[in-house]
């Protein structure tokens, strides 16, 4: 399909029955109707959004009822190089007619390693599993082997095992006794994660964070964690589940210039294929044959297969850098339509170029889930797909940009004569719901 199908243009109301009827017909099997919550319709603005898609190319995807929607949601990040690559695409063919799973290792699980190994400032050695959560729980079990302490630093999201997600207002089914061991702080505040081991003098494991999400690390700030957290004899492990590959071949401690002991990676780095790893200093991962870290799908071929692709191709294009420049361009033309329509007290753009999220601080009278629910309905309308995140990936083309754009102006244009017109009415304006959020992981 032509990227010029879908051109920036004011579209006639979309119709969504498949998708309203699909979800009636999944809620009956799949409780919430997803195995995602982000992916899921409550998430969604109701009754006008997209709910099941059906094919991707580039940076499109299109939804069952035949709905084409320019997508910088990439999957939930997953989506580096774009749908569809044609190099990780050839790359899992040729291993399919090999074989999926075996018996033994294949010799893929090793040239993966290899490759990381040389790419990756921390990485000495390897072990993959399958989800975000497989590899920064295997780092928490790795510190607490190495330390012989229980309790851990969690700063950022960092998977739904009962180790992290017991510190959440999510913690439903997680005893009080594992909630107790993690301590959640905030991003660039030295001062609470001093506090945080001057509390629990040689109790803690391991301090566990994004290197950065929505927020830029302050100068120094890294650093000065990877200081205190060593001094108190604790592990520092960097969460590159969303940094790894796209931040920098060798994600955010490429880019920032500080190494930890273990990292976690996963998302991007199989472009779609479900592909994880926990990598790190060779004396604290040498006690993965002491600990229980083991999986049957582990070395699964396919993964392996694409996430090499993957590999070699950052190394032989400039992937990130074009990614970052066509993030800075994008950026740069929301930013000025945010200007245009006076909106600066309420959207800023943060994050990096290639990773970027719209914060919002809503005016007077006006609550940010009311604001939020209404960009996304627009965005949406206007043929743009997100929920607040811009993940820019390899194949996003000037086209892509231009929808895109178009997008954000139609949206800013309704929304500045909305909050013109009485804001203390804006959400009985609404003809939607807003949207409430699973859980606050940090604050916009």
């Amino acid at each position: 399909m032509s990227s010029e199908v879908l051109k920036p243009q004011t579209q006639n109301k979309k119709s969504y029955a498949r998708s309203h009827a699909f979800l009636e017909r999944s809620l009956k099997s799949i409780p919430l109707g997803s195995q995602t919550f982000s992916k899921s319709h409550i998430q969604l603005p109701e009754g006008c959004s997209p709910l099941y898609l059906e094919r991707g190319y580039g940076s499109r995807v299109v939804d069952i009822d035949g709905n084409e929607f320019v997508d910088l949601l990439m999957a939930l990040a997953p989506i580096l190089l774009g749908y569809c690559d044609p190099d990780v695409d050839q790359a899992i063919k040729n291993q399919l007619e090999k074989g999926i799973s075996f018996s033994m290792p294949t010799t893929l699980e090793t040239e993966l390693a290899e490759r990381m190994i040389e790419m990756i400032p921390c990485a000495q050695a390897v072990r993959f599993g399958k989800n975000g959560s497989d590899a920064t729980s295997a780092g928490i079990r790795l510190a607490r082997a190495f330390t012989k302490r229980d309790k851990i630093i969690a700063c950022g999201y960092h998977g739904w095992h009962d180790w992290y997600i017991g510190s959440t207002s999510r913690h439903l089914g997680v005893p009080q006794t594992t909630r107790d061991l993690t301590i959640s702080i905030p991003y660039n505040n030295l001062d609470v994660l001093h506090q945080a081991f001057k509390d629990h003098p040689g109790e803690i494991a391991a301090m566990i964070m994004e290197p950065m999400n929505a927020e830029k690390p302050h100068d120094g700030y890294l650093q000065s964690v990877k200081e205190i957290v060593h001094q108190n004899g604790a592990v520092l492990i960097f969460d590159e589940v969303v940094t790894g590959f796209r931040h920098a071949n060798g994600g955010a401690q490429e880019l920032f210039g500080v190494t930890p002991d273990l990292a976690a990676f996963g998302k991007a780095m199989a472009n779609g294929m479900p592909l994880s790893a926990i990598t790190g200093r060779a004396d604290i991962m040498a006690l993965m044959t002491d600990i229980f870290f083991s999986g049957t799908f582990g070395g699964e071929a396919l993964s392996l297969a694409a996430s090499i692709a993957v590999v070699d191709k950052l190394r032989r294009e400039p992937v990130v850098e074009t990614i970052w420049e066509k993030g800075r361009s994008f950026q740069s033309k929301v930013n000025a339509l945010i200007e245009k329509y006076e909106l600066g007290a309420i959207f800023k753009m943060k994050g990096q170029p290639c990773f970027g999220v719209m914060a919002i601080t809503p005016p007077e009278h006006v609550r940010l889930e009311a604001i939020r629910t209404v960009m996304l309905q627009k965005l949406i309308e206007h043929d743009f797909l997100t929920l607040g995140i811009f993940i820019m990936n390899y194949a996003f083309t000037p086209e892509d940009e231009a929808v895109a754009v178009h997008a954000f102006d139609k949206t800013f244009e309704h929304i500045a004569q909305e909050l013109a017109y009485k804001p203390e009415e804006f959400e009985k304006r609404m003809d939607i719901k807003p949207i409430e959020p699973v859980f606050q992981v940090r604050k916009s």
